[in-house]
């Protein structure tokens, strides 16, 4: 039961860290010529121009369902992890210190053969607790003392829970200087509820196969009827799955704007006995609270109360099991592997536990982990360093909002004042989480995960009516990751991806720019993407545009939005171009950014030629080998129904809608990616 990322965008970013180990590449610095395929023109594939070598030598390790630059970037960040959380496990801390507890949490959750000689006593109150609910009344109790804060609708890849209901705490929509609670929508075991409305083929076959688990999972917990309760239980599961919205239209913040009175809940969504479900919640003190999936929100309280009491008890049982499945016995974690990683995402083979229990310990004690990590591995001098090419980057986007010709003089003194206020947060928070009041016991892992979840619902709750904290971090140091946060106006770069293959102190400022330098473009525009762009410099939700300006931008997107709706990753799955236009917006605008500031960089100097490439070409060609990588047929199918970023070769051909590209590798009309002039799109 993995906690999520609070974010806009799931993008890497580097920096330099020449400390910092480096993960092995063909070359060692700048460009990978050995990966390339020069054979490929780069006007017909510019992916596979820049990967094709590295494309026909790797394969995908059998653990995973892809594999790229990420990939193995957090590979090499999981092993330095690792390292420090075992030498925390094997020291002689302090009992309840955070490095004791860092070091628990990982050997329990990585005691395989202790979790197994448990068997199912861990989960046992749990599981009574759920036999003992009586009546409806108390199935809206237990659903409220369950409800998590799980769930975080600015993540395009995280609008699923387990949970009926998922909790959110974040800036309020109507006054960002203080944190509000929203609720959203989830109750699903499949990644989304197309998993279970469509009629194709092959998602035919993962409902039948979603049937089967259902049914193992409760025959391995010794339920009795375990096929007939798990068809009901697929059927309750279709009806929470009729009632979602889908991704594109969870995605529209303004759909999202509406606050409920509490004293309301029972008016406007009949059903669920909603004052025992907010007081057994703790929310029962809040005046109001955003609904973020109305429609689904009202569906989902019917029915609690359509729904035979004994069908929903057995759902409850059958996702206490499905979610807790790490930390039960073996037979559990082989039959969630056995349908969740190989059946819907293809991967042929388990991820060793070592790698899982780093997982787990960062998702339970993030900056404890995390200030071990910085100490280790992240010198003053790297963020010093960061800092100073972020401001660089800043500053290029602020030359191109001057110089839009299509945008009003008021509409770019927003964007300007909503630029200037922008707070970056490079390697780590500059205010650590505490961890005095979680309880960690050595060889309780249920236990420990169960009371890890609690915290942090706990520690969501606090916020509520509270003043925001700008600088408030939603990612750890050691994520090779980096995010946006309109509602803050913020964005966090994380230490662990501040380092090779995305910044080599040692490379040339093009191979550089072209790829902690777009990555860091990325991020500030989605400041201005579809969703940012509804966000003004305080973070409230506020129409900062002229109705002539934003009429131009939603034209800009629509465009955007149909071009990549044409990219067919496999037969007859297209990418969803509004689904990922907040990414294609900011890829875009990141890429544009990004090489402005690379000219500013060069002080009027002739760019050199190194490698056998000029440097707009290096800049470019270092941009798509950061996106490379190689997906499973499932994996890849999973990503374009539910998230929000297209695939990595479909993010490295945005490269046709910046006019630099066609004057540096002279493509010409008739090569495959040529756009005329006036289809390119670029919208800042």
């Amino acid at each position: 039961m993995f906690k999520p990322l609070r974010a806009l965008a799931v993008l890497l970013l580097a920096a330099a860290v020449s400390c910092a180990p480096k993960p092995p590449a063909p070359d060692s610095h700048g460009l990978d010529l050995a990966g390339m395929d020069t054979t490929v023109a780069p006007g017909d594939d510019f992916f596979s121009y820049a990967n094709g070598g590295w494309m026909k030598a790797t394969e995908i390790p059998a653990e995973r369902s892809s594999y790229g630059n990420f990939a193995a970037l957090a590979e090499a960040t999981a092993k330095r992890t690792s390292d420090l959380i075992e030498d925390a496990a094997k020291g002689d801390a302090a009992a309840g210190s955070e490095p004791r507890k860092v070091g628990d949490y990982f050997a329990s959750y990585n005691d395989e053969a202790g979790i197994d000689a448990k068997g199912l006593a861990p989960i046992q109150p749990r599981l009574t607790a759920i036999a003992a609910i009586a009546d409806k009344a108390a199935l809206a109790r237990d659903l409220g003392a369950n409800l998590r804060a799980d769930v975080d609708p600015m993540n395009s890849g995280n609008f699923h829970t387990d949970h009926l209901l998922g909790l959110w705490v974040s800036p309020s929509f109507s006054n960002a200087s203080v944190n509000a609670a929203y609720l959203l929508a989830g109750g699903l075991g499949m990644p989304d509820r197309d998993y279970y409305l469509s009629t194709e083929p092959k998602m035919a076959q993962y409902q039948t196969a979603y049937r089967a688990h259902i049914a193992a999972v409760l025959r391995l917990a010794g339920v009795a009827d375990a096929d007939a309760k798990a068809g009901r239980i697929y059927d309750l599961e279709h009806k929470i799955a009729q009632a979602h919205v889908s991704r594109a239209e969870s995605e529209d913040v303004h759909k999202a704007n509406n606050p409920w009175p509490t004293a309301q809940f029972g008016a406007k969504a009949p059903g669920l006995d909603w004052p025992g479900f907010l007081k057994a919640a703790g929310l029962d003190g809040q005046k109001t609270i955003f609904v973020w999936q109305p429609q689904a929100i009202r569906q989902l309280s019917a029915l609690t109360a359509s729904q035979p009491l004994d069908v929903w008890k057995d759902y409850l049982t059958f996702h206490a099991l499905d979610q807790d499945r790490a930390v039960l016995p073996k037979a559990f974690r082989d039959e969630g592997f056995a349908f969740y990683s190989h059946t819907l995402s293809g991967v042929p083979q388990e991820r060793p536990r070592w790698k899982q229990s780093v997982d787990a310990t960062n998702n339970a004690l993030g900056d404890a982990v995390g200030k071990l990590y910085v100490a280790k591995w992240f010198p003053p001098a790297a963020k010093a360093r960061a800092q100073a090419m972020v401001a660089n980057i800043i500053a290029a986007f602020s030359r191109r909002i001057d110089a839009l010709a299509w945008m009003a003089p008021e509409t770019k003194a927003k964007a300007q004042a909503k630029l200037k206020t922008l707070y970056v947060g490079i390697g780590y928070p500059e205010h650590w989480r505490g961890y005095a009041g979680l309880q960690v016991v050595k060889g309780e892992a249920l236990a420990n995960q169960e009371r890890s979840a609690l915290f942090d619902y706990r520690y969501a709750l606090g916020k509520l009516g509270n003043p925001v904290d700008k600088s408030e971090w939603w990612m750890t140091p050691q994520t090779v990751n980096a995010v946006n946060l309109p509602l803050q106006n913020a964005l966090n770069f994380p230490a662990a991806i501040l380092q090779p293959p995305f910044f080599d102190d040692q490379a040339d400022a093009a191979s550089n720019y072209g790829g902690i330098g777009v990555t860091i473009g990325h991020e500030i525009s989605h400041s201005f993407d579809d969703q940012g762009s509804q966000f003004d410099a305080t973070g409230a939700m506020a129409n900062w545009w002229t109705p002539a300006d934003a009429q131009h931008f939603k034209q800009s997107g629509d465009r955007l939005a149909a071009q990549y709706d044409t990219y067919e990753p496999l037969p007859g799955l297209h990418v969803n171009g509004r689904q990922t236009l907040g990414e294609n917006i900011a890829d875009n605008a990141g890429i544009a950014a990004s090489m402005d500031g690379y000219h500013a960089s060069l002080g009027g100097k002739t760019q050199p030629i190194l490698q056998g490439f000029t440097g707009d070409q290096r800049f470019l060609i270092k941009f798509g080998q950061i996106w490379r990588t190689k997906t499973r047929e499932a994996a890849l199918r999973r990503q374009v129904l539910t998230d929000g970023h297209a695939p990595g070769a479909y993010r490295a051909a945005g490269v046709r809608n910046l006019d630099a590209w066609y004057a540096a590798f002279n493509v010409k009309p008739g090569e495959k990616l040529y756009l005329d002039p006036k289809d390119r799109v670029l919208v800042w």
